[in-house]
């Protein structure tokens, strides 16, 4: 019997044909409903679809998995990739001035090879922080000069391969507020600006976004992101883009998609799906996988119809890696693609998305 590696590079050679990249059927998911879809490819539709990309996350210590890679790295498939963790500030600047960005290539260099989209992820975050930075008690000249140093050192290592950075990560409370963290604390909003102006100078042609989740939402906290681009634009401070990560539960994605991302259009900037999953409650029912079918199609098509989408990306494309039950104990089933690679019924919501069809 093949091995699952090679059904995998198989499918993938078919799909330049038109034939659906993955078997449809396994032991473990035969009893439930799977995607039935037969296309080109994910990124495919969503190019011809006049956006630039439909990617994913990945993580370095999956990358040993053959399966996962031979479907992954077809950028028919997916056109854009963001590294999960490799490119976060613990990973690249352990300790004071000492950086390093071999798993971070790693990840570069498939986007490189294969002619996707890389988004930076990301450069300053209250969370995945060494101890160097939050147990100095830095001063406030003191910590301007860690944050500049640390985004002015990675944007310019990876210059001219990053599509867009998430220069700033999470910066808001759900309640509109400001996110109380050693930045925050330390420096005021003053950390965005220094953040953002830094990595400007750094790659002058990069995509500086600000990356947030239950932004997706009309509410306090989207009308409190869209009025810091609003000063910062006034202050002539560089902000290109919004990341709406788009963690959801099925049943759960909010209706007012549209209205909320072209509020962020009308203010002259582009967003994107930048963390795409839904998350269910385990184990999985039919009548839950048919729901998320119709969750997925929501948001991909709320994107199509707002130009300035630049593309959406699913925070790792199968269940296998997806970061949910480990965070989320008794949830997860949140990709399009279940534990054996396998298509769900997500991932024919997302093609009839892409392919202006309706639910």
């Amino acid at each position: 019997m093949a091995s699952l590696s090679a059904l995998v590079v198989f499918a993938v050679s078919l799909s330049f044909r038109g034939v659906s990249a993955l078997p449809q059927a396994s032991a473990t998911s035969a009893a439930l409903p799977t995607g039935t879809a037969v296309v080109q490819g994910l990124n495919y539709l969503a190019q011809n679809a006049g956006k630039l990309y439909f990617g994913t996350a990945t993580d370095n210590s999956e990358l040993n998995d053959t399966a996962y890679t031979s479907y992954m790295e077809n950028n028919l498939h997916f056109g854009q990739i963001t590294p999960e963790n490799s490119m976060k500030w613990d990973a690249t600047e352990p300790e004071p001035g000492t950086f390093t960005f071999t798993d971070g290539d790693v990840i570069a260099d498939i986007a490189k090879n294969y002619g996707m989209y890389l988004r930076g992820h990301n450069l300053v975050w209250y969370e995945q922080l060494p101890d160097w930075v939050t147990a100095n008690n830095y001063n406030a000249t003191g910590l301007a000069a860690v944050v500049e140093t640390h985004v002015t050192t990675e944007v310019a290592h990876y210059k001219g391969q990053v599509y867009a950075w998430d220069v700033i990560n999470e910066p808001l409370n759900d309640n509109g507020t400001f996110r109380e963290d050693v930045f925050y604390d330390t420096l005021g909003t003053d950390y965005i600006t220094i953040a953002l102006q830094a990595a400007r100078a750094a790659d002058p042609n990069a995509k500086l976004y600000i990356n947030d989740y239950n932004i997706e939402y009309v509410g306090e906290k989207s009308t409190a992101m869209q009025n810091l681009v609003k000063q910062l634009q006034a202050d002539n401070v560089p902000i290109d883009g919004i990341g709406m990560e788009s963690h959801f539960i099925v049943g759960e994605v909010p209706t007012t998609l549209v209205e909320n991302f072209q509020a962020f259009a009308d203010l002259g900037i582009e967003f994107a799906i930048t963390e795409l999953d839904i998350r269910m409650e385990l184990p999985e029912t039919a009548a839950n996988l048919d729901q998320q079918k119709t969750d997925f199609y929501t948001v991909v098509n709320a994107c199509l119809q707002v130009s300035v989408c630049r593309g959406i990306t699913v925070w790792d494309w199968t269940d296998k890696y997806s970061w949910v039950p480990s965070t989320f104990p008794g949830w997860g089933a949140a990709t399009p693609f279940d534990d054996n690679l396998v298509e769900k019924p997500a991932f024919d919501g997302i093609v009839i998305a892409l392919e202006g069809g309706s639910i």
